[in-house]
């Protein structure tokens, strides 16, 4: 049984920690701490890097064209999405991945857009579907553990031809699943990695367990793994939604993804009451391609409460 208070936290908390990580992204770790050493005095929705106070990037952005294909199409129609996706990315977002843009750009068909891509250039492993996860793992979270990884692989194929890309957003869809039941995600691990395709499980148990920290990962942030294994680590070490999210910006890199993903999980844990509506209030998301349409808060509110029934 879905929380809708869950529910509204994880897909608002992953729009607040995606604006809020916007600023800091391929800057150096501890930028953020730097600027704010103190939690709660406020100021931290700044702005910067070409992008307004609270506004969202491409990770929500993205989040929200998946969010309304599904509840448009009554369930997952994955040439939908990528129609979406390809309107999107025509209007030039201020931010696109270079694989995203890549495949969305290629003319070719979307059930053979990403694998093409992948066979092409052998890059595939990026976070850029994780990012955009939170959406769908609500949607899909009543349907039970099967269902929602499986969906979760198909949404990531979209545009990833690497099946590490999958297998992370489907770790994603589980986790979150879990944690808007009211369970602990984290206990729920074992039981996830079991899950997950043989070829890519040792890489996923070693950036999920209790002992790994983000200064062991062997790869950038922006890869999918450490990406996921980074927010999970900032969950683990953390007891709110904004030191959880506050330590994922932290880290540096790729920091609104990290903070995006970080925080749909935070959000689903702690609720909505838990993210600082001095960063809420301020949060807007552009569609680019979707004529002047902006969504607030609020507009996230309905769609978490439409995603969750």
């Amino acid at each position: 049984m879905i929380d809708p208070v869950r529910a509204v936290g994880a897909v608002v908390g992953s729009a607040v920690g995606d604006a809020l990580g916007a600023p800091f992204e391929f800057g150096p770790e501890g930028a953020f701490s730097a600027r704010f050493p103190s939690a709660g005095h406020g100021g931290e929705m700044c702005g910067g890097g070409g992008w307004d106070p609270g506004e969202a990037t491409d990770d929500t952005q993205m989040a929200v064209l998946v969010a309304e294909s599904l509840l448009d199409r009554g369930g997952l129609e994955p040439a939908d999405v990528f129609r979406r996706f390809q309107r999107w990315a025509a209007a030039e977002p201020k931010d696109i991945g270079l694989q995203t843009e890549a495949v969305l750009g290629s003319g070719d068909p979307w059930d053979m857009a990403a694998a093409l891509h992948f066979q092409s250039n052998g890059r595939g492993a990026g976070n850029g579907a994780l990012m955009r996860a939170t959406t769908s793992a609500v949607y899909f979270a009543d349907r039970g553990r099967a269902a929602t990884m499986a969906a979760a692989r198909r949404l990531a194929a979209l545009t990833h031809g690497d099946r590490a890309a999958w297998e992370g957003t489907a770790i994603f869809h589980e986790l979150l699943r879990t944690a808007l039941s009211g369970a602990d995600p984290l206990a729920a691990l074992p039981d996830t990695l079991a899950e997950v395709h043989p070829d890519h499980r040792v890489r996923y148990a070693t950036v999920l367990a209790p002992d790994w920290h983000p200064d062991l990962a062997t790869e950038f942030n922006g890869a999918v793994w450490p990406c996921l294994g980074s927010a999970v680590w900032a969950l683990r070490t953390t007891t709110s939604y904004e030191d959880a999210v506050r330590a994922a910006v932290d880290l540096g890199g790729d920091t609104d993804t990290v903070a995006a993903v970080t925080g749909g999980l935070a959000g689903a844990v702690y609720g909505a009451g838990a993210v600082p509506e001095r960063w809420s209030r301020v949060l807007h998301v552009p569609l680019p391609g979707f004529g002047d349409r902006v969504l607030r808060t609020a507009d996230l509110h309905e769609l978490a409460r439409r995603l969750g029934e």
